[in-house]
This record gives structure tokens, sequence and C-alpha cells, in this order.
């Protein structure tokens, strides 16, 4: 028996699957050839072999004969063996589906997700970022060359591989995402990551072309003088390192305790946020806007980028306005945008 197990193990799974199913179907209809007036019907016995090789063994059908219950030994050392051979099989199917998984080899199914590509302690804050919104809840796909996903969260996929190639990029799903980002290096001369950034953003580019795909691109770059050269390659938004922190120092340094006002605007586990809100069709000026929001406890800042809406709050919305507003997470939560 111990020589027969072996042996049935080694068989490939589906193999293994289709002859456990015929032994099963087998087994009902021996039992029901044994014992017919006990079972009633081929289905009655199935039920039974189906109980027995689980061990849920409700009791509602026993042998009782001589030769069912010799079968029914049979069944107990074969089919229950079958059984355990086959839910051993699933267990290891899904550790190695969550082997690729963790080793990036699996596709990306998803959509309208962000994808970015490298990897640093920087953009783990980053992506933890977008995870913690509220605003936007869509998932994040990594590319880079680490072994292993770095960052576990179920909307966080990674894809392992060089940013370059047109498989991996599809591998991570560049056709339906919102868009994606690429961030430099650390530890690396301004020219070597904006050279690498550059490439990446070069063959994004090439590959929006030849597939006749918009795909929104946003580069960290290390240099501003580089600007012109990403521009060219179609990068839509830059973001230049290091910009923001000598600002926010210089502005500690002239008003005391004014980065924690930055820091609630720029990160989501602070009280009050910055969100991105739909323009209700019924608001035809910024004035309409701001007062609707007043009273629901929301601050209208800025129509995209431009932050002097306030002095013109009579100017009427544009059809393709972005409106940000600042408020807390409950407040925003709360909001009714009634047309």
């Amino acid at each position: 028996m111990f020589e027969i197990m072996k042996k049935i193990v080694k068989i490939n799974t589906p193999k293994l699957v289709l002859f456990t199913f015929l032994f099963y179907l087998a087994s009902a209809f021996i039992m029901y050839f044994l014992e017919p007036d006990n079972f009633q019907t081929p289905f009655n016995a199935f039920w039974w072999v189906m109980t027995t090789v689980t061990t849920i063994g409700y009791g509602d059908y026993v042998p009782r004969t001589v030769p069912g219950m010799v079968y029914g030994m049979v069944l107990y050392l074969i089919g229950i063996g079958l059984i355990g051979i086959i839910l051993g099989k699933i267990v290891d199917f899904y550790t190695y589906f969550g082997r690729l998984k963790m080793e990036g080899k699996l596709d990306y199914t998803g959509k309208d997700h962000f994808i970015i590509i490298g990897w640093s302690k920087s953009v783990q804050k980053t992506i933890e970022e977008i995870l913690l919104s509220r605003d936007i809840e869509t998932d994040v796909v990594l590319i880079d060359h680490v072994q292993e996903a770095p960052f576990r969260h179920d909307r966080f996929h990674y894809v392992q591989g060089n940013p370059t190639d047109q498989k991996v990029l599809r591998k991570a799903g560049i056709d339906t995402a919102r868009s994606v980002s690429v961030f430099a290096l650390d530890n690396s001369s301004d020219v070597l990551k904006d050279g690498r950034t550059l490439l990446i953003a070069s063959a994004i580019e090439r590959y929006a072309i030849e597939h006749q795909k918009k795909i929104y691109t946003i580069a960290e770059i290390s240099h501003q003088d580089h600007i012109g050269m990403f521009q060219h390659a179609g990068v839509n938004e830059f973001v230049l390192s290091n910009e923001a922190f000598p600002h926010l120092m210089a502005k500690a340094l002239l008003h005391h305790g004014s980065t924690r006002l930055f820091m609630e605007m720029l990160n989501h586990t602070y009280g009050e946020n910055i969100w991105e809100i739909k323009p209700v069709s019924s608001w035809r000026t910024y004035r309409e806007a701001f007062d609707a929001l007043r009273e629901q406890g929301a601050n209208l800042i800025a129509d995209g980028s431009d932050f002097t809406i306030i002095r013109r709050l009579d100017d009427p919305i544009p059809p393709d306005a972005r409106l940000y507003i600042l408020t807390d997470e409950t407040s925003y939560n709360n909001l009714t945008l009634k047309e």
C-alpha cells in the first residue's frame, strides 16, 4: 500500500484528480451493487463515499453486509489517502502561487491602477500614502529588480523585471494604468539618476507611440537643467528631488511650527488633508462653490495648480476644472455634492 501511494503522489495533478474521481464513482456503484436495498440509488452510495473519504461521516448511510463492510475498509485505506494527497497538492498550489506573487512573476490583471518604477524607503512612504488615501482607492503596482516584494498589502502588486522591457510593462498592466511614476535611484550622481529615469521614460513613450496609448508619466528629476530632455521624452509631470526640503527648512526658520501646516496638508495620517472633487454643474462661479463647500466644513483652495481663485471668486468655473479642497476625512466623507 505504501508503494502504491508513493506512485500516486508522483502522478501529475490533472491525472490524479481524474483517477480519484473515477475511483470514487466506481466505489459508489460497487457499494450500490453490494447493498442495493441499503443505498437505494447510486447517488446515495456516492454521497456515502464522499462523506467517508472526507471523514465527515454523517452516519445516515452505513454498510450493513460483510462484503459492504470489507469494501468500506478498502475505501478507508485508499480513498482517504487519495483525498489527503489532493488536498496536499491544493495547499502546494497556493503556496507556489504565493511564492510567484512575492517574487513578482505574476501578471497584474486589474486596471485603473498606479504603476511605480523603482524602490527605496521614500518610495515606500509614497506607496503607504496612496494606500492610506480615501480619495482614490486603487491598486499600486511596483516594478523593480528586488528578489521579492518589499511591501505587503491587499492593494499592492509587485512585478520583477527591467522597466524598459515592453513585456515587463505589459505585465504590470501599463495599458490600463491610471499613470506611471518613475523614481530616481538612491546613492547615485544626478547624471546617473536622471539618465536611468530618462531611459525608462523614453521606453514608456515608445510603448505609448507603438501601441497608440495615452500614458500619463510622472518622473522624479535630480537636476532641473535636465527638464528639457524629459519634456522631449514625453513626460507629463516632473518632481524635483529634495526641492521641497530647503523651502520647508526656510519656512521653519522664518515661521516656527509652519512645517506642521504643510505636513497636515500632504499626509493623510494628520487631521486636515487636500482632496480633489468634481465641480457640481449648478456651481456657475468659484464663489458659489466656495460658499457651498464652506457650509459643509471644507475650504476651496485651488483649481488644479491655480491658487489665485480666492481673488477671482466671481469668475466662471471652466468645464475642465479640477477643484481641490482642504478639510478633514470625516467632513470629506460627509460632503453632499448635489447637482
